[in-house]
């Protein structure tokens, strides 16, 4: 019937199958980034990863943090603080931070399975 309303039934499982759908969705994310963490750990050897980071960059903090958390070996250098570190930036001509090197191919941002990858193929 037009105009009808939907009842509270249907309301209550069209919310219980988007809750599904997310909490799935949210389950998978999970266990991608640790099967990510526990392959970097396992092949990342100190200097293989650099991240390139700006003082006031969350995103490099969630970055700094997550490779921290898995214990990923990596080195950490900020372009305020360090003229090395500045020039090595510019010279990748980064439009952002985190530039991260991974094996020595710069990857604009942080993603586990990007470094994974760069790390696989070097």
């Amino acid at each position: 019937m037009a105009g009808s309303r939907p009842s509270a039934k249907s309301l209550l499982g069209l919310v219980l199958l988007i809750a599904a759908v997310s909490g799935a969705s949210q389950w998978w994310h999970a266990t991608a980034q640790q099967r990510a963490a526990e392959r970097l750990v396992a092949i990342a050897r100190p200097g293989d990863i650099r991240l390139i980071s700006s003082v006031t960059c969350a995103y490099c903090t969630q970055a700094r943090l997550w490779l921290e958390k898995h214990r990923v070996p990596f080195e950490e250098c900020f372009i305020e603080r360090d003229a090395a570190c500045q020039a090595t930036f510019q010279a990748h001509m980064a439009p952002g931070t985190p530039l991260v090197l991974a094996g020595g191919k710069p990857l604009l941002g942080f993603d586990p399975q990007q470094v994974l990858q760069a790390l696989n193929r070097s």
